[in-house]
């Protein structure tokens, strides 16, 4: 990952080319670098390349569709991706984030919310001073262990790969081991905006580290809905 006083190295993989070309423009004004790709396969092999920071990546693409796109690089990576979807469809939506899409924004969009979610999943994935990070106490729960600085997770004495958001969701979670978080909070405190009934995006990504992390040693859930208030990681009770 590029460094805070680097600009994010950005890839858009979109087969409309006016719109790739309006994208670069107005994000390149606003610090970051942009690259495009135009069909699936190459927007899979850049994103793999080590070359760029994050993917904004369309859904309806030829031949190699957005999701297959999304697939393949999940399978390697855990680089940032923004998935562009339909407006109204929400199929597309959960399917895109069940994937390991990090957010996604429906057409069309402005670019100045565009940009915004660039920020946020940027400060998802790289949070926080580097010095304190580095010294940062790691936190352990049964046998779950998630180390802030070298942003990895333990858990069963196996590494478990999240993207950016999963981790940041997790760590606000643990944090607050067996207190109840907001939906309030966590959209706030991971994904910088204010909770909406119409996104999913937190309910899927939850749904994505239940699956992944699987039960609690014993049994039982490791994060526990509460209906109308938000979510809990769960602690042993002696």
């Amino acid at each position: 990952m590029a460094g805070a006083e680097t600009a994010w190295r950005v890839l858009i993989v979109d087969d409309d080319r006016e719109l790739c070309e309006l994208l670069s423009e107005y994000l390149q004004a606003d610090g970051f670098a942009t690259e495009t790709v135009f069909d699936g396969a190459s927007g899979v092999q850049r994103a793999l390349s080590d070359e760029v920071d994050a993917v904004i990546l369309d859904v309806m693409l030829p031949q190699l569709d957005g999701f297959e796109v999304l697939r393949r690089v999940r399978a390697a990576s855990t680089i940032p991706v923004l998935l562009l979807t339909a407006r109204g469809d929400e199929v597309d939506r959960i399917v895109g984030l069940e994937l390991g899409a990090d957010d996604y924004l429906p057409k069309p969009f402005s670019t100045r919310e565009l940009a915004a979610r660039l920020r946020a999943i940027r400060r998802r994935v790289e949070p926080g001073d580097p010095a304190a990070l580095a010294t940062a106490a790691p936190l352990e729960i049964d046998d779950l262990v998630i180390d802030p600085g070298a942003r990895t997770v333990i858990c069963g004495g196996q590494e478990v790969r999240l993207t950016g958001s999963e981790f940041a969701l997790l760590e606000r979670l643990v944090r607050d081991a067996g207190q109840v978080v907001t939906r309030a909070d966590l959209a706030r405190d991971v994904f910088d905006r204010r909770p909406s009934t119409f996104d999913r995006s937190l309910d899927v990504h939850i749904s994505n580290l239940r699956r992944k992390l699987g039960p609690r040693p014993g049994g039982g859930e490791r994060i526990k809905t509460v209906r109308g208030r938000g979510y809990i990681y769960t602690v042993h009770h002696a």
